[in-house]
């Protein structure tokens, strides 16, 4: 016989489904809400980016763009890996596509992270990486840092263990790694040793 779903699992659907139907903030979303969240108690390293693009609200799927393909890279794994809850979840800082603003994106809605970060933690397990992706999450869950520079917080990001800091992977980083030739040689090799061994565990 067939042993049925866990409790966590089943709350973390429940939650899961609660996410895929909130509202919150529906009134000022231009395209409509369509939440982005990626999770189960399981999940060893979580992913906290800024909120999806447009290209990943028409398809449903974080990280389903351009960005997602250099964060990829940078993490040393393949979609397969990188789309399986059971090891990596995903938790941006506004779950829905915010819509345009001058110059790019409009911010992550301030809504969501208060009302449904917390409850996406309590969910995984403790003994977790986290990715802060982009600025919006470290000011965030780094608040000692908020007067520092992107580029500050991550080289200087063994300090925050857990939490590993990380700019955000757009088009425009290209021109932030050339000026800052350590993130390649000395952050991203210690960022995909920390990826695997909490992929082994």
């Amino acid at each position: 016989m067939r042993a049925g779903p866990s409790p966590a699992s089943s709350d973390a659907e429940a939650l899961r489904r609660a996410i895929g139907a909130c509202t919150l903030c529906a009134a000022q979303l231009p395209h409509g809400p369509r939440p982005i969240v990626q999770f189960s108690s399981q999940s060893r390293i979580l992913i906290i980016g800024q909120a999806p693009g447009s290209k990943v609200h028409a398809s449903g799927i974080g990280w389903d763009d351009d960005s997602g393909d250099r964060l990829r890279a940078w993490l040393g794994i393949g979609k397969d890996v990188f789309y399986d809850r059971e090891q990596i979840a995903q938790m941006p800082m506004g779950f829905c596509y915010p819509g345009k603003a001058s110059g790019g994106d409009a911010p992550p809605r301030k809504e969501c992270a208060p009302h449904w970060h917390d409850k996406v933690l309590a969910h995984l397990p403790e003994n977790r990486l986290t990715l802060l992706v982009g600025i919006y999450a470290q000011q965030r869950y780094l608040p000692e840092t908020r007067k520092w520079s992107m580029t500050e917080r991550v080289r200087r990001g063994e300090e925050f263990a857990p939490f590993f800091p990380l700019p955000h992977p757009a088009w425009r980083v290209r021109t932030w790694m050339k000026k800052n030739p350590w993130f390649e040689a000395e952050t991203l090799p210690r960022l995909r040793e920390k990826v695997r061994r909490h992929l082994r565990r």
